[in-house]
């Protein structure tokens, strides 16, 4: 595939932003009306919403706690990373390795502006201005390479991203070209809408937010499948229990938001160090 250039995102308070959306959903003060609006014309098909995001952001933080201590990983790249709210990945990584380091990107400006405030005493986390549609630009900055060396095991984080890119072949360069420029060893963990559940809510939602302008870089009717986000891991070796509605993926003692009514998956995948050797052909 070409190089993509996507253009720079500009801060246009009147278009709603999947970021400040979300940050009205748990509850935050970082949004403005275009975003209220959107985000209560999406509660009036799915008023579950907001017990969604919160389920997500309890995923986070089983997924980077495992990877930070099981997983032994000290690198984290948060794309996507939205605005800052409570439990980052940082602090959650932090209290588990206080040497992990951590960089968060995201292609909106108030995000990036907001976050690098917030976070310029931390030697071990940065903020960086740059798009997931082009991967390999974002691996280059210079900001990402000061702190993350690629050639160690790191930890790609795609929480609530990969269904802002409708166009199936853009999402898989995006997550092929990350996995391939990681390390052996290193992992990916994602978590991404699905339409299995309930196939008609998710729909509307999908075609409000495609109308709205909040989700770029093409249009489809729905949201993805389970199986085709699962697809999303292949060539990696799945962490136990796999790719599953994300109340049910480690819940340790926590209590989860009910599984029938969560219609969003969550999975962490590991690089084999080795190639995969095949059996003899007879």
């Amino acid at each position: 595939m070409a190089a993509l250039e996507p253009e720079r995102a500009k801060l246009d308070t009147t278009i709603p932003n999947e970021s400040r959306i979300a940050d009205y959903f748990l509850g935050g003060k970082d949004n403005f009306a275009a975003d209220r609006a959107a985000a209560e014309h999406a509660l009036t098909i799915a008023p579950e919403l907001p017990a969604l995001s919160r389920e997500g952001r309890r995923f986070l933080r089983r997924a980077v706690r495992f990877l930070a201590g099981e997983a032994g990983i000290r690198q984290f790249v948060d794309i996507g990373c939205g605005l800052p709210t409570q439990g980052n990945v940082h602090e959650i990584a932090h209290s588990v390795a206080p040497d992990a380091r951590v960089v968060y990107v995201d292609h909106d400006p108030m995000t990036v502006v907001h976050g690098q405030a917030l976070l310029q005493d931390n030697e071990r986390t940065v903020v960086i201005e740059a798009d997931a549609r082009d991967p390999a630009a974002l691996l280059a900055h210079p900001g990402l390479t000061s702190v993350i060396d690629l050639d160690r095991p790191v930890a790609i984080l795609l929480f609530a991203v990969l269904h802002c890119v409708p166009d199936d072949d853009l999402a898989t360069h995006i997550v092929t070209h990350l996995r391939k420029a990681i390390a052996p060893g290193s992992y990916l963990a994602l978590s991404h809408p699905v339409s299995d559940l309930c196939p008609e809510k998710t729909a509307k939602l999908a075609a409000v937010y495609q109308a709205q302008g909040t989700i770029t870089g093409g249009r489809r009717g729905n949201l993805r499948t389970k199986a085709e986000v699962e697809r999303f891991f292949d060539g990696l070796d799945l962490v136990e229990p796999g790719v599953v509605y994300t109340p049910l993926w480690r819940p340790g003692e926590e209590t989860p938001h009910r599984p029938d009514a969560t219609w969003v998956v969550g999975g962490v995948g590991r690089k084999p160090r080795r190639p995969r050797e095949h059996p003899a052909l007879t």
